[in-house]
């Protein structure tokens, strides 16, 4: 089997771009201790690579972040590539940032009831590094930041 060829930097930023805004529910990886734990996530806002996850302050997944706030997103498109996203995941303080999230997500607004509920936990995921792989190239091509 021929392997494709590997994308050039510039067209695997456009693919790694274009998966991260259609694709719905990366899985975010995290390490509780020494076991690495993995989730499906619906981030709530993306900003090029920058990628925004909410979540409950009684969850698993806030206490691995508190204690390591190193984490790695990985998105699969429907044709099987991928976009790798290494960050690290910093809670979101700034009142605009959050009020501009809280208002864009019914969800959120249906589940929490109140943007000031104890909760509610959002998380900027900033990238360190971002990998694209197409489907089946077995090699990634590091995408610019």
């Amino acid at each position: 089997m021929k392997l494709p060829p590997l994308p050039t930097p510039e067209e695997a930023r456009r693919l790694a771009l274009a998966a991260v805004s259609q694709e719905k529910f990366p899985v975010l990886a995290t390490v509780a201790g020494e076991v690495p734990r993995v989730r499906p996530v619906s981030p709530v806002a993306t900003e090029g690579f920058t990628v925004f996850v909410a979540s409950m302050r009684s969850s698993g997944k806030t206490g691995e972040i508190e204690v390591n706030p190193n984490v790695e997103l990985c998105y699969m498109t429907q044709d099987h590539d991928q976009v790798r996203i290494s960050g690290r995941a910093e809670q979101v303080m700034e009142p605009e940032v959050r009020q501009r999230i809280w208002n864009a997500n019914p969800l959120l607004r249906a589940y929490l009831k109140s943007e000031d509920n104890p909760e509610f936990m959002l998380y900027r995921i900033v990238p360190v590094r971002v990998r694209y792989m197409k489907e089946w190239a077995l090699e990634y091509t590091e995408v610019e930041i």
